[in-house]
């Protein structure tokens, strides 16, 4: 019996080829979509999941209120660790005080490469469950040992054995390696991280650590813990939360900082901190895209729904037949059924053919490395499960309605399936275009605030404009006679020093004073030290005063500021101004230069001042000479910097580059969420041709006695294709406020942000009713220009 339902619902599948068609393509995308999304959602929910400690791991956080605001962030000052280990030792199993993760160069005999790494304390590899490959966890123990990934391993030495091998780092200090770990997974914190050395290295590097004279008002270093057993991590927070403040100088007090704990489970997801409250962060993107994903399903589902429905009508005499002879009930529900799971089975096939194909595309939009988990039963259950759920909402109708209805009503042909029998297709069409109207009009605002931010003006010029990060004092003392070689080359037309690059913020201090500062006013504004020529090199617009000047010995105590500065200390007439910092050093405000974009494009500018600097910066910028070809100046440039700085690799990044990569989460969203709108119209323009199909083919008798009556083929065609039009209209009003809202929700989360523009939605209106008309007209021009003769003969 069952080979016989199989072999009458391919028949079925065989004879209706357009529906067939329809049905399992639309089902194979959707569920598709929804297989991708699903496993970006998985890689999002399962960051550092891999690590055995997971669930009693958390980072050290600070809430500080400063420039009126309450900010949160993760740096800490390094004698917090051991505070925390000597009064609240029996709460954790592990504190480890870590460096930030950065580029430095390694070097042995054959050659010298940049590799990411970190310095922590002996106890990481344990709390990290770092996966030993050869060698020992213990290696942190030895200040003058390392830990290297098998990645970097295999990129310093090849095949050679690395074990005890001598590096040098950052031509400051040697180490032996001692152990080699598995590469930590790329959805991780921790991912990255070529090298882990022991703390005590990063004191023999950073021998300024241990000299500041007020260690607590630092917050360079980093704090992790695992929590003892049974220990819980809200009371634990509670009770650290004033370590800070009962350590700080009387005059930083005004701050009030206030640690507390981010367990593991939140690094990834929920990072965004506002006024010192956690409000969320990338898990807002999780339910997007989830939700995308179920409304795509969705759409594919009606699809199948509607023209199930559609075409289970039409087979009400075939029901009555079959009931006739003898078919039970039961036999009925069967059929309609195992039609319906052939259909979904075949979708699902189809779909996980596109989902593997279409994998790498994807990876690359999302910037992910996604694989299909062919070998994880967990996949599969889903899989199959979804399909026999698909399966059987599609089928119940046709399935438990059908197998009801009476004999000899359907036989005697008295059976009509009513005037309110199509309401339920109208409305999940209705329900098809919504959700389609709102994904293009996200996707064209999405596109509308990045080229909003990208017009935003950037204060300096970035064209031509290169930055290379430096491990040593090789050029800087130099830098004269490097700048001159260089711009006597043509390779050049100038170049200047600074404490970080021109698209980020490494550095933020407090401790100033000015007239008219409130006394318990707390601050605390980014900081750049620069040379002489930076000014010139990068560009700025001096608004007010001057530029720095070798003319000036008076300069080497004196602040450039930007317009944001100047406005929020309320400094009228600001050159000349006199600002007090730190240890009460006087600066005199020599310039205002025109506010420029360092950090988010997104974001307001925060207050800056620039300064000469008095230590060895780590960046060299440099305007190449816009009449030589750039490979011919960079050329240039790698030969002199090698030449004066022969222990480092020529490495350096285009300013516009690394400036267009603030843009690239929400190009990333702005990319899927266009593929996405565009399956979804797919689906729905592939459902609504055919309900048309359907309908032509209903009221193919209707057109041809219009047609004997006079009607002319205009005529038809309004008729048949005005309740489509109306539908489309509805899905209009309905989409137009609920995008409104969601996008004026999405823009809230800007600083900087455009309007959400009438022009969109018109657009938006007008493109879709052109694809409508595309859609149904084929196949309603083809009906109303059908022979009536033809239509009507059999009556």
């Amino acid at each position: 019996m069952f080979k016989n339902y199989i072999k009458t619902a391919w028949r079925n599948l065989v004879k209706n080829k357009t529906h067939s068609f329809i049905n399992i393509t639309g089902l194979s995308v959707g569920i598709a979509v929804a297989i991708l999304i699903g496993l970006w959602i998985w890689n999002k929910i399962s960051y550092d999941k891999y690590n055995k400690n997971y669930g009693c791991i958390a980072q050290v956080l600070q809430n500080q209120t400063l420039n009126d605001n309450i900010a949160t962030w993760g740096g800490v000052p390094y004698p917090l660790a051991e505070e925390l280990r000597k009064e609240y030792g029996s709460n954790f199993k592990h504190v480890i005080l870590s460096s930030g993760a950065y580029d430095q160069i390694i070097k042995t005999n054959e050659k010298a490469i940049s590799k990411r790494g970190a310095y922590m304390e002996p106890g990481a590899p344990d709390m990290l469950d770092l996966q030993i490959l050869e060698g020992a966890n213990s290696g942190l123990t030895d200040p003058t040992s390392v830990l290297i990934s098998k990645s970097a391993a295999e990129a310093i030495f090849g095949d050679a054995n690395p074990l005890d091998k001598i590096i040098e780092i950052e031509g400051k200090v040697t180490a032996s390696i001692s152990g080699i770990y598995k590469d930590i997974p790329n959805n991780s914190a921790f991912a990255g991280i070529d090298f882990i050395g022991p703390w005590q290295l990063k004191l023999a590097i950073d021998k300024w650590i241990e000299e500041m004279d007020d260690p607590w008002g630092n917050n360079s270093f980093q704090v992790f813990v695992q929590l003892a057993e049974n220990v819980d991590l809200a009371n634990v927070s509670s009770q650290i939360a004033d370590v800070k403040s009962n350590n700080i100088r009387r005059e930083q007090l005004s701050s009030n900082p206030r640690l507390f704990l981010q367990p593991m489970s939140k690094w990834h997801l929920y990072s965004e901190f506002k006024g010192g409250i956690n409000t969320g962060g990338r898990i807002t993107f999780v339910w997007l895209f989830g939700m995308i994903g179920v409304f795509i399903l969705l759409l594919a589902c009606i699809n199948f729904m509607n023209l199930s429905t559609a075409k289970s009508e039409r087979r009400a005499r075939e029901v009555g037949v079959r009931k006739a002879i003898g078919s039970l009930k039961t036999q009925l529900i069967h059929q309609f059924l195992i039609e319906s799971f052939l259909v979904v089975f075949l979708a699902l096939i189809l779909s996980l053919l596109f989902a593997e194909i279409s994998l790498p595309f994807f990876n690359s939009l999302a910037d992910k490395q996604l694989s299909v988990p062919w070998s994880n039963i967990f996949f599969w259950l889903m899989m199959v499960g979804s399909a026999l759920f698909l399966g059987l909402i599609a089928g119940s109708y046709p399935s438990f309605y059908l197998s009801e209805l009476n004999t000899v009503k359907i036989l005697k042909g008295s059976f009509r399936t009513g005037r309110f029998a199509s309401i339920p297709r109208k409305l999940l069409v209705v329900v098809q275009f919504t959700v389609s109207v709102i994904l293009i009009i996200a996707t064209l605002i999405v596109f509308r605030q990045i080229q909003f931010a990208e017009n935003r003006p950037l204060g300096y010029n970035h064209a031509g404009l290169i930055s290379v990060t430096m491990h040593s004092a090789d050029i800087h003392n130099h830098f004269d006679t490097v700048r001159n070689t260089l711009k006597n080359s043509g390779a050049i037309t100038e170049m200047a020093e600074s404490a970080n690059p021109l698209t980020q913020v490494w550095r933020t201090n407090g401790g100033f004073y000015w007239e008219g500062k409130e006394a318990n006013q707390t601050v605390m504004f980014p900081t750049c030290g620069v040379s002489y020529e930076y000014g010139k090199t990068i560009g700025w617009e001096i608004k007010e005063g001057r530029d720095f000047s070798k003319d000036f010995p008076s300069d080497s105590s004196a602040f450039i500021l930007n317009e944001t500065a100047v406005k929020y200390m309320g400094l009228e007439d600001p050159v000349g101004k006199t600002i007090r910092w730190s240890d009460g050093v006087a600066f005199k405000v020599i310039g205002v230069v025109k506010d420029m974009i360092m950090e988010s494009p997104y974001a307001s500018i925060r207050p800056t001042f620039y300064f000469l600097n008095r230590n060895v910066p780590p960046i060299v910028n440099l305007r190449l000479n816009p009449s030589v070809s750039a490979g011919t100046a960079l050329d240039t440039i790698k030969k002199i910097f090698e030449e004066f700085s022969p222990g480092q690799p020529f490495e350096y990044q285009f300013v516009d580059t690394e400036y267009a990569q603030k843009f690239s989460d929400e190009k990333r969203l702005g990319n899927l969420a266009t593929i996405f709108a565009v399956l979804a119209i797919f689906i729905s323009c592939l459902g609504l041709f055919g309900l048309t199909t359907f309908v032509a083919e209903q009221r193919t008798k209707e057109i041809g006695v219009r047609k004997v009556l006079g009607a002319s083929n205009l005529a038809l065609w309004r008729l048949l294709s005005g309740e489509f039009i109306m539908l489309v209209i509805i899905s209009l009003f309905i989409a137009t406020p609920v995008a409104y809202y969601l996008m004026h929700q999405w823009l809230q989360n800007y600083q900087y942000s455009t309007n959400l523009s009438w022009q969109i939605f018109a657009a938006t209106g007008i493109g879709l009713l052109l694809i409508t008309f595309l859609t149904i007209s084929f196949q309603l021009i083809k009906v109303a220009l059908m022979n009536p003769v033809k239509s009507l003969r059999s009556e």
